[in-house]
């Protein structure tokens, strides 16, 4: 196999898991002297456990970095290899996945909606407008961030579908079960009444 026709997914799968396994939130909250993020709450390195640090503009700021880091992966495909969607896709993926399981923590990430929204916002940003609200509104209605996350996700590959982007509905497919699989110990909690509310320790 000639090299040339591997670059562009090599350069995506490289460039995506690098920009999406950067953990924000742990830097963030060593930057402001919190410690290590990991030990507190729910031990995950994303938005709603920096919010339990008490520090709600750093976890809004590890929420929108967590999603730039995503648009980041998508747009420099595009800028390196223009006409090329599928490369940018492959981009999306992988910065999902390092997001998910970066090797700098030894694979324990986060759970992944900032960086997927971010990741809808560039590669079809109508989709992961619905996402959003659909995030949103669950979240105020019930006020838990893992059932807005989680509806969020299943809200994706439906809107992408439903507008006629089946090649984004099946990545987004692919999306929603890592989503799922990653907040399985939420799912547990929720279904025992134990998971806790966003706001509240725990």
């Amino acid at each position: 196999m000639e090299f040339e026709t591997i670059a562009g997914p090599l350069a995506a799968l490289s460039v995506g898991y690098l920009l999406g396994s950067i953990p924000f939130g742990l830097l963030l909250t060593r930057m402001a002297g919190l410690g290590d993020v990991r030990r507190i709450g729910s031990g995950n390195i994303g938005a709603t456990n920096v919010l339990r640090t008490g520090n709600k503009a750093l976890a809004a700021a590890t929420l929108l970095l967590d999603a730039l880091k995503g648009v980041a992966a998508v747009l420099l495909l595009r800028v390196l290899f223009p006409g090329e969607e599928l490369f940018a896709q492959i981009a999306a993926l992988a910065a999902f996945i390092g997001h998910l399981y970066p090797v700098w923590l030894g694979f324990r990430g986060g759970k992944g909606v900032a960086t997927f929204l971010g990741v809808m916002g560039a590669l079809y940003w109508p989709c992961a407008a619905i996402a959003a609200v659909v995030w949103l509104i669950v979240l105020a209605g019930s006020r838990y961030s893992s059932v807005a996350g989680m509806s969020a996700a299943v809200a994706a590959p439906v809107a992408a579908a439903a507008v006629g982007r089946f090649d984004l509905a099946l990545l987004y497919f692919v999306f929603a079960l890592l989503v799922f699989w990653k907040h399985r110990a939420n799912i547990e909690r929720l279904l025992a009444g134990t998971e806790p509310r966003v706001g509240r320790a725990g």
